[in-house]
């Protein structure tokens, strides 16, 4: 009896869902049919005189002429066009006033998003979040080059280095010391077939990318500063993937092994174009304005730029903001990449302009050593000549690159001690 009380009740409540349901369809029918209501005089003409004009419509449509029906497409098209211009308006509209919402309470959601609020300690005991979490990492961004870097990355850590058939004389000097300090996870991204097939004859782990007609312009007849500028783009399925890259340009002798010498506590962490502690590291630089009287000093902080052709990336969000930046303003004028690098990393916010919130670390300027400070300093200091073995030599101030990339390996692998001697300290 029960059983057969609960299928009775069930039956009931299915046909009172069935009753709900062609209700609202009657309801929707009649709101169509009758717009203005069941009691509107004009509302029983109205179907009527809908009917009656889309059959004129499509009587009169049959007899139109080729001419007309020529007007008629060419004024859709011109609708379309306007339509969808006045939807891109509207979508443009849309995004920078998101963008606006998000920037006047950003401050507070990342508060947020990092977890939950806590008090202040004690005087002295405070410390600041100095490294963003990584990213979740997303290999349906490029399977390939994820299979790629899954056989060579070593702790998630990778050495990229940009080449095409121009800069060949000096990939082959960085390779070679690669070899020689037992660097296996190196990786070079092939911008043309001749380095393809050079990596393929000489057992160097390489990677192509997919044809893109933006980069493969710049990247198969580009000199070294152009091909410098398509790294902002490579490297951004690198830190999707979730890996570490250290980026490297080809002009760089590695003598040690560089992973062994990084903080990773930043998202960013670059050697430095200055030749000294001050220049390297920061300094207060005191603008002297006799004019001013007794305000004449104005202190000014002043620090010698990250060089764009040595730097490792975490997979972070403000790493991949940044290399976002850089490759859009690239894309739109023709700039120094290292330029454009560093005002997106030092740059403060200020009126119609957000800064990018990225922790930095600039490296050790003896261990990451440009060719000012070994060709201005080092080889004329017998202390530092002796005791100093950097990590990586850049020679990034001269021109004469692939002759001091050599004398390099010349005084500090083969221990030829006048190797450095014949060049002058800048260039001729």
């Amino acid at each position: 009896m029960a059983g057969r009380r609960d299928r009775s009740q069930q039956l009931r409540g299915s046909r009172i869902a069935i009753a709900i349901l062609i209700g609202i369809f009657i309801g929707c029918v009649c709101a169509v049919l009758f717009p203005n209501g069941f009691f509107n005089s004009n509302s029983s003409l109205s179907a009527t005189e809908r009917l009656s004009k889309s059959s004129n419509k499509v009587g009169s449509s049959a007899c139109e002429s080729p001419e007309r029906v020529k007007m008629l497409k060419s004024d859709f098209v011109s609708l379309s066009e306007k339509n969808a211009e006045l939807k891109k308006q509207i979508r443009e509209l849309t995004q920078k006033l998101q963008l606006a919402e998000q920037g006047s309470d950003s401050a507070r959601k990342q508060v947020l998003a990092l977890g939950t609020q806590i008090k202040a300690g004690p005087f002295g005991t405070v410390k600041s979040l100095r490294t963003n979490p990584t990213i979740l990492p997303d290999e349906s961004v490029n399977p390939r080059l994820a299979k790629i870097l899954e056989e060579i990355a070593v702790d998630k850590e990778v050495i990229v280095a940009l080449a095409n058939a121009n800069v060949k004389a000096m990939l082959e000097v960085q390779i070679a010391s690669i070899k020689r300090v037992g660097i296996t996870n190196y990786l070079v991204v092939a911008l043309d077939d001749y380095i393809e097939n050079f990596c393929k004859e000489n057992d160097v782990a390489y990677y192509k990318r997919d044809s893109d007609k933006d980069v493969d312009t710049v990247g198969k007849t580009g000199g070294n500063h152009a091909v410098s500028g398509l790294k902002f783009r490579v490297l951004r399925e690198f830190l999707q993937l979730g890996y570490c890259v250290l980026l490297s340009d080809v002009d760089i002798v590695f003598l040690q092994n560089p992973f062994s010498h990084l903080y990773r506590d930043s998202d960013v962490e670059s050697m430095s174009d200055g030749h000294d502690n001050h220049t390297a590291y920061g300094f207060n630089d005191v603008f002297d304005e006799p004019s001013m009287g007794w305000a004449r000093y104005a202190h000014t902080m002043r620090i010698w730029v990250f060089n764009s052709g040595f730097f490792y990336l975490r997979p972070t969000i403000p790493a991949i903001e940044l290399l976002d930046r850089v490759a859009d303003r690239l894309s739109k004028a023709k700039v120094w990449d290292q330029a454009v690098f560093n005002e997106e990393l030092f740059y403060p916010s200020h009126p119609e302009y957000i800064a990018l919130h990225a922790s930095k670390r600039v490296m050790d300027m003896y261990e990451f050593m440009n060719s000012k400070v070994l060709f201005k300093t080092v080889r004329k200091n017998h202390e530092l000549k002796k005791k100093v073995k950097p990590v990586i030599v850049h020679v990034n101030y001269h021109p004469d690159k692939l002759y001091r990339m050599q004398a390099v390996v010349e005084f500090y692998v083969n221990g030829k001690q006048d190797a450095l001697d014949s060049f002058p300290d800048g260039s001729e």
